[in-house]
């Protein structure tokens, strides 16, 4: 559905700031892609490089194998149809009702006003607001108000959905909210969908793949599992961290807790499990295979992609070779293994 072919783009001010730098990337019918990164990362450029809001100033940008970048203005005006976007604070017309703003996309198409009448009652069933038609912007909480942008951006029936940081100015439960919408909305009507966020939960929640930004560049990419269960970059592992309580080890060893305290011949290690293995009763089985204690400190389990992924924090006790021995099995079942602290 999306390729994009080595896309750069640099503003020119003052300074030159280079946003986006030889990025390509595919998305496929029905998807959901997520790219993430920090502010800055170039995320939202390369995102309105998608439907050429922003012109790339090098690559290529194919929609259904259709070169954007080689379109006269009214080609590009006709293949924009296709495409629909929401943005982090809805940009609605403060003056227009919900009816009205999610009915300006079509008044320049031709269409009756009866057939407009009935699109917008389609769409604002479709996304819980049939009773909000003549409500304005000002009369609708933050959630409504990207009810009204999703359905906006649904008006010329589009078969990709761009979302800019569709959830950053919600608070977490109108957030769910909306991301359960967008799922909906994805089966459904077959969307294909780019999110574009800072926040890993997001990604966690909604997407199916996801590519890391930084600097301008795409980092890190795969399926939403391979990057949780085996993320390869720093900054795809802080990310993250920001999802799990097990990151709260690391400020409890530098604070020399006495939860994280060693006796001589203890180990604080970190346990990371992914897919079957965080099912099967390997602590159990290990302590009884080597006579090694394992006190758990935290735990974190979740289901990503319908598959369990998690960790855990313990505190190792035995015989040095026991406990080595210990280790290097639950390395053999799959389970990384970080030792933390050594007694």
């Amino acid at each position: 559905m999306i390729q994009l072919k080595g896309v750069s783009k640099t503003f020119h001010g003052k300074q030159a700031v280079e946003a986006v730098k030889d990025v390509s990337l595919s998305v496929g019918e029905g998807e959901i892609f997520g790219v993430i990164g920090f502010s800055g990362a170039g995320k939202s450029t390369l995102v309105r490089c998608i439907n050429l809001l922003e012109r790339p100033d090098s690559g290529e940008v194919l929609i259904k194998g259709r070169n954007l970048t080689k379109l006269n203005t009214r080609e590009l005006r006709s293949s924009r149809e296709d495409i629909g976007m929401i943005f982090q604070h809805f940009n609605l017309f403060r003056s227009r009702t919900a009816g009205e703003n999610i009915a300006f996309p079509l008044k320049y198409r031709g269409q009756s006003r009866a057939d407009i009448e009935k699109r917008v009652r389609e769409l604002l069933d479709l996304v819980g607001l049939s009773d909000k038609a003549e409500a304005y912007p000002s009369q609708l909480s933050g959630g409504q108000k990207q009810r009204v942008g999703i359905a906006r951006a649904l008006a010329s029936k589009p078969s990709i959905l761009l979302c800019d940081e569709a959830t950053s100015a919600l608070d977490p439960q109108t957030t769910q909210s909306i991301l359960g919408l967008l799922r909906e909305l994805n089966k459904k009507l077959g969307l294909t969908m780019v999110v574009i966020t800072h926040e890993m939960p997001v990604i966690k929640s909604i997407c199916t793949h996801a590519a890391v930004m930084d600097s301008g560049r795409i980092i890190e990419r795969g399926s939403i599992f391979d990057i949780f269960s085996n993320p390869r970059q720093q900054i795809t592992r802080d990310f993250i961290a920001t999802t799990s309580n097990l990151r709260k080890i690391y400020d409890l060893i530098n604070e020399d807790s006495p939860i994280v305290r060693l006796k001589p011949g203890q180990i604080l290690a970190r346990f990371s499990y992914a897919g079957r293995n965080a099912v099967e009763a390997l602590i159990s089985t290990v302590s009884v295979l080597y006579n090694v204690k394992i006190n758990i400190i935290f735990a974190d389990l979740d289901i990503i992609r319908e598959t369990p992924v998690g960790g855990l924090v313990n505190i190792l006790e035995g015989e040095a070779d026991a406990v080595a021995k210990a280790i290097r099995w639950m390395g053999e079942k799959g389970v990384h293994v970080e030792v933390l602290k050594n007694g």
